[in-house]
């Protein structure tokens, strides 16, 4: 896994052969953050990461000079790597260890961007858009953006605007 992007571009963290999560493409992430470099001040966005598994987005917006920046991972295998790479990159982000439909269910915060990156094969998967955009965690004028496989179609639901695709990779764009 590497940093595709800003201050820390071509830095590179080895999670193990036996990490179970599945960390967005290098091609995808860099794509995706061209993108939002013409839409977003990094530096002035709140930022929520849910199902953050590698914490390999979060790294690129910290490395894009975000601050403000929550990542709500279940397994505490991930989130001793996050807090690792966290260390070594001497940055600091507010981990959270929870479910995330859990944590979408009483957070009160709102957030400049949300990603969601749920494990494909989550029995709930097709619930999280849905229930980001009901739980009103999305700031007015921010931005959600979900990972999935190509058989999801999110584009009949509220704020959706756009999908990308880069691979197996989709990103699904809604804009509040």
């Amino acid at each position: 896994m590497r940093i595709v992007g800003g201050k820390y571009k071509g830095r590179m963290f080895n999670p193990g052969k036996t990490f179970k999560a599945r960390p967005t493409t290098d091609i995808a992430k860099e794509s995706l953050f061209n993108i939002l470099a013409n839409r977003i001040d990094f530096e002035n966005t709140s930022v929520l990461d849910l199902f953050s598994g590698t914490g390999s987005i979060s790294y690129e917006f910290l490395s894009r000079g975000a601050t403000d920046i929550t990542m709500v991972e279940i397994n505490q295998r991930h989130i001793s790597f996050i807090y690792t790479v966290l260390g070594e990159l001497n940055e600091k982000a507010n981990v959270i260890r929870s479910d995330a439909f859990k944590y979408l269910f009483r957070c009160s915060k709102q957030f400049d961007l949300v990603f969601a990156d749920p494990p494909y094969d989550h029995p709930n998967f097709e619930e999280v858009p849905s229930l980001v955009i009901e739980k009103n965690i999305v700031a007015p004028d921010g931005i959600f953006i979900i990972e999935h496989p190509k058989q999801y179609d999110f584009s009949l639901l509220p704020h959706f605007s756009e999908i990308r695709n880069y691979g197996h990779v989709h990103f699904s764009i809604f804009k509040f």
